[in-house]
């Protein structure tokens, strides 16, 4: 994961590791909601993973796992995964083996 770099700093009490620091979130510290929803979908649905803390990038990863994993399709919208097809069960399978707390919401 890149961090960007920082070149000089005139502010001598200033540490790297403060910023660093606060882009980690632990994973136990949040519940991810899979939910499963068809509404506006042209009569397909997608699972939805709602309730992720941390930072885009690590959402971005988390995604690309998932749906490498699954060999399905998906995105990143508005800090949720979205992931095409009804597959719930599987994806809190794999959630809960990378260390987050779940919940399934609805059927």
């Amino acid at each position: 994961m890149k961090k960007g770099g920082l070149v000089y700093s005139t502010n001598s009490k200033f540490k790297l590791e403060n910023i660093v620091n606060e882009e980690y979130v632990e994973k136990s510290n949040f519940i991810l909601s899979v939910c499963f929803e068809k509404k506006g979908r042209a009569g397909r649905g997608v699972t939805i993973i709602k309730g992720f803390q941390g930072s885009t990038e690590t959402l971005k990863l988390l995604s690309k796992k998932i749906k490498k994993l699954l060999g399905l399709g998906g995105s990143v919208k508005n800090n949720e995964i979205i992931i095409q097809g009804r597959i719930q069960d599987k994806i809190i399978n794999i959630l809960n083996k990378e260390g987050y707390n779940t919940k399934k919401v609805g059927g």
